[in-house]
């Protein structure tokens, strides 16, 4: 009939390993929702227009995997829970967007089997044996090494107790500035191919009026990033920001402790002779330790969150608990090593400081695949974000009085 309005039959077809694996991630109140919109009227990240998490509790829950692998919201969520604790049906909107993220890190990885030995607990032994045999064989091909180019292992006279008799510099630096290069390669190509996915989905639809230059977008998502003022807009994880905080700016400390280090006497900025290990008073030294309390600070009132809020919002997932047993860990023999080596105790420093490389390693080449990629799928998706003008609702929400006025309205719902 001439005018009548036609419809067209949508087939679903589910994608139930990705459904299985959403859930075995840490998603297993996803069933629950049943699209009230309350987590997006009590997110104060989301955006006013086509906001989040409704919709991708939706395409979770109907596995609708492809839609979700190019979807920047995912990566807006801070997951504060302020969505956990109003929903009327208990469900955690918040680690179900952590699952999606994991899987998204794991579809965008290179070598993407790393990624899925890095997802399941039983692979953990496997993922700190390759380290030590790595690390191992370093040592084994030290002599043969130092013989055919002349290397000379020996310290200076004003270095007392050195590594350098098992540890040279040349080999660990040689060792670590490979494998670094190799996982920034690595997440580079992550990058690369998330960003490409968000391409494909267009931005919702955003006119390109309202897109902005890219330099504009890096820096603006860059101060987000050191400032962490997302993390203040929750009400119910607030305390968050501190955990966090101390986590980020603790391995920023140690990581220019350790530019500094590698550095050594080829540091232009360092004027006197090169001496390590640091003494205890040093800048450096002092600035490693305390990063390093700062880093085992911020795990440690992570954990006490995780067991305190269980019950709300969850205790959090394998990733997240794999990535804080690998920070405190190698920190935690940093600071053994550290007291050995003061102590003068042979072999036990080089036995801690061993030790203490293998689990600093596994930091380092697993971060493309572990929680740690966040930081860089993150930041890609919200410069996305703001040059397509998809304006994150932290910036344009109400403050004080007016943002509780739209929670409580948000019960409502």
């Amino acid at each position: 009939m001439a005018g009548a309005e036609t419809s067209t039959a949508v087939l679903i077809e589910p994608d139930l390993a990705f459904i299985r694996t959403l859930r075995e991630n840490g998603a297993d109140t996803l069933k629950n929702c049943f699209q009230c919109g309350t987590c997006s009227a009590v997110c104060a990240l989301s955006p006013d227009r086509d906001p989040f998490p409704r919709k991708e509790m939706a395409w979770a829950a109907w596995g609708r995997k492809a839609e979700l692998l190019r979807d920047p919201d995912i990566w807006l969520c801070h997951q504060c829970n302020d969505c956990a604790t109003r929903c009327p049906r208990g469900a955690k909107p918040g680690q179900v967007l952590g699952a999606v993220r994991q899987v998204v890190v794991s579809e965008h990885a290179f070598p993407g089997r790393l990624a899925r030995w890095m997802a399941k607990p039983h692979y953990f032994p496997l993922l700190l044996a390759i380290p030590c045999i790595l690390l191992t064989l370093a040592l084994v091909v030290r002599d043969p090494i130092e013989e055919a180019f002349g290397l000379s292992p020996q310290a200076g006279d004003r270095i007392l107790y050195a590594y350098s008799s098992l540890f040279p510099h040349w080999m660990l630096n040689a060792f670590f500035i490979f494998f670094t290069v190799l996982a920034f390669l690595a997440i580079l190509v992550g990058v690369v191919r998330l960003w490409n996915s968000l391409r494909v989905d267009g931005a919702r639809g955003e006119s390109s009026q309202s897109r902005r230059r890219l330099v504009p977008s890096i820096g603006s998502v860059l101060k987000t990033v050191v400032t962490h003022d997302h993390f203040t807009q929750c009400t119910t994880a607030r305390a968050r920001f501190f955990s966090h905080a101390a986590v980020f700016f603790g391995f920023v400390a140690l990581t220019l402790v350790s530019i500094w280090v590698v550095a050594g006497d080829r540091n232009p900025l360092n004027q006197n002779e090169f001496i390590y290990p640091l003494g205890f008073f040093t800048p450096w030294k002092l600035l490693a330790n305390v990063g390093g309390l700062a880093l085992i600070g911020g795990c440690a009132l992570m954990i006490v969150d995780r067991f305190r809020n269980a019950d709300r919002v969850g205790s959090g997932s394998y990733a997240d608990w794999a990535l804080l047993a690998q920070l405190i860990l190698a920190t935690l023999t940093g600071f053994i090593t550290e007291a050995l080596h003061f102590l003068h105790l042979e072999p036990h420093r080089h036995v801690a400081y061993f030790v203490h490389l293998v689990f600093v390693f596994a930091v380092l080449i697993y971060m493309p695949y572990s929680k740690l990629a966040h930081l860089a799928y993150r930041a890609t998706a919200m410069v996305f974000a703001e040059r397509m003008g998809r304006s994150v609702g932290a910036r344009n929400q109400p403050t004080g009085g007016e943002a509780t006025e739209r929670q409580e309205g948000a019960d409502d719902v």
